[in-house]
């Protein structure tokens, strides 16, 4: 994982456990307070956010438990893997593309960032620049050039 992906994952955890589980929390003691907790519609809402909420801080705590941070100065950038920035041109349309391959808790394609579990970077993995590339896709095969590799 990327500093900065372990970075926001940290800071996405700290709001959900500072500021929206208090929030939750709150809204649960007021519907309580309206009186019967078994025709409370308010209440069984709250309770129902506040099991999913933990459930979703749970998951991002075993997340940053068994993450790792990657020293990008240690990554070889002639061949592509993790945190490699891929520029390339599809062959069949002539489009250009650019991604970054990232862990797949980074993954935001609109941000440029696929997971390397995606098929695009399974077929990218330990290639050069010139090498083309077939991916096999939901709408059939792509061929891509790959232009440039960085960090």
């Amino acid at each position: 994982m990327s500093q900065e992906g372990y970075d926001k994952l940290v800071a996405e955890l700290r709001h959900m456990e500072n500021v929206e589980l208090p929030q939750v929390r709150d809204a649960i003691a007021e519907a309580r307070d309206k009186g019967d907790l078994s025709e409370n519609f308010e209440y069984h809402a709250a309770k129902r956010e506040q099991a999913r909420l933990l459930g979703r801080i749970r998951f991002k705590q075993r997340v940053l438990e068994h993450a790792r941070v990657i020293d990008k100065t240690r990554l070889n950038s002639n061949d592509i893997g993790l945190l490699s920035k891929v520029q390339m041109t599809n062959m069949i349309n002539n489009a250009h593309m650019a991604y970054t391959i990232v862990s797949p808790h980074e993954a935001n394609i609109h941000e440029g960032k696929i997971s390397i579990k995606s098929p695009i970077a399974q077929a990218l993995l330990n290639h050069v620049v010139g090498d083309v590339v077939e991916v096999r896709v939901p709408a059939g095969i792509m061929k891509l050039r790959i232009d440039d590799i960085s960090l």
